[in-house]
């Protein structure tokens, strides 16, 4: 059996992936990422985007992050998201009720109310992952 990379996806809600992989590709903030077994040590910010995991060539898993770290150790891959969503589970319905339930909360607010900038990086997150259940 080949050498395998310990990947585990963390958000503050729940562990949503932890086991053994051949590849993970990741949404860097300086650029999207790959990593390998025995991958040299480092940590990085993550943007909105879609984390993949990889048995061989073919993607097995698909995660939307808002956001986080990734820590490559040579213990393995850590993410820890600041929220995060399997795609398989995620329903273009769902979200599209989300962000509009957003968008009429943010018309309630003052413009200068400091609840606007959550809402509206709230919005911007479920627009990605919405756009990531079309690809």
């Amino acid at each position: 059996m080949a050498d395998k990379l310990h990947f585990s996806l963390v958000s503050p809600a729940r562990e949503l992936f932890s086991g053994q992989v051949d590849h993970v590709i990741a949404p860097g903030t300086e650029g999207e990422f790959g990593v390998l077994v025995n991958h040299a040590p480092f940590m990085t910010t993550l943007k909105n985007g879609v984390v993949r995991v990889l048995e061989g060539d073919v993607v097995r898993h698909r995660f939307y992050v808002r956001g986080g770290f990734a820590d490559v150790t040579p213990a393995g891959l850590t993410i820890l998201a600041e929220e995060a969503r399997n795609l398989s589970d995620a329903s273009a319905q769902e979200i599209d009720v989300e962000v509009e339930a957003a968008k009429l909360k943010l018309l309630e607010l003052d413009a200068g109310d400091t609840k606007r900038a959550v809402l509206e990086h709230q919005i911007s997150y479920l627009e990605g992952l919405r756009s990531a259940l079309a690809n």
